[in-house]
């Protein structure tokens, strides 16, 4: 009987940084359902500032599924993304496919370890900060990490996205 490679525990996101070789630190909170926003929730619980906590939005840019990656304390400018990847238009995408396409539930949808690789926009005030944090793949969950290695990790493009 051959024996069975371990594997990384946790969340593809986490699997997919471990197997990277990134380094990076975990935040884990209890999450209240009742909060009304995911990412002032994580700032609130982890105690920073919610300028280095950043959300994962799944959009629609022409026809093609984009994720948009841009601080909790703002929100995402969709003519300036549908800019930074050479497009037209772009929309919020239908919540019921951006969680079968990256195989997270929202609030818990990483920009890592998705199910299938999607083209991923940065904002530029990510270059800003030492770290970042961003949902490790499930509610209650964050993971943080340079602002390089996710783009790395990603293939992350850096961009003016969001708006204050």
């Amino acid at each position: 009987m051959a024996k069975k490679k371990p594997q990384p525990a946790g969340t593809p996101a986490i699997v997919a940084l471990t197997a990277a070789g990134i380094t990076f630190a975990t935040h884990a909170y209890a999450h209240d359902p009742a909060h009304p926003s995911y990412g002032e929730e994580a700032a609130e619980a982890m105690g920073v500032s919610p300028e280095q906590v950043f959300k994962t939005l799944v959009t629609d840019v022409d026809g093609v599924l984009t994720v948009a990656v841009v601080p909790v304390s703002g929100s995402l400018d969709l003519k300036a993304l549908a800019t930074a990847v050479g497009g037209k238009r772009a929309a919020m995408a239908d919540p019921a496919l951006a969680e079968r396409t990256t195989g997270y539930v929202r609030g818990g949808i990483s920009p890592l370890g998705q199910r299938k690789r999607l083209r991923t926009v940065l904002d530029a005030s990510a270059s800003d900060r030492a770290t970042i944090c961003v949902s490790a793949g499930r509610r209650g969950l964050e993971v943080e990490l340079t602002p390089a290695d996710l783009a790395a990790l990603t293939g992350a493009v850096l961009a003016p996205i969001a708006r204050a």
